[in-house]
């Protein structure tokens, strides 16, 4: 597949397929993922990340998530990389 070829995967399909890989693979693939983004410029972080917390505090305020207790948090993280 040549770079500017695009995967015709909607992104959460993407995301449920990456999530079932062994923690070393998702280990590797995230890094292979941050090294591409290493050339985008600051601002388009920094924007990206404002509207994804605006999204999930949105999320939060309606009801349509609920929040956790981060040690319930950890624990199940460290229960799913066992």
């Amino acid at each position: 597949m040549h770079k500017e070829e695009i995967m015709p995967v909607h992104k959460d399909e993407l995301e449920t397929g990456a999530l079932k890989l062994p923690p070393n693979d998702r280990a590797w693939l995230a890094h292979r993922l941050i090294e591409s983004l290493e050339g985008a410029e600051e601002d388009d972080f920094e924007a990206a990340w404002v509207e994804e917390a605006e999204q999930r505090h949105a999320e939060y305020r309606t009801g349509l998530v609920t929040a956790r207790d981060a040690s319930q948090v950890f624990r199940d993280a460290r229960l799913r990389l066992e």
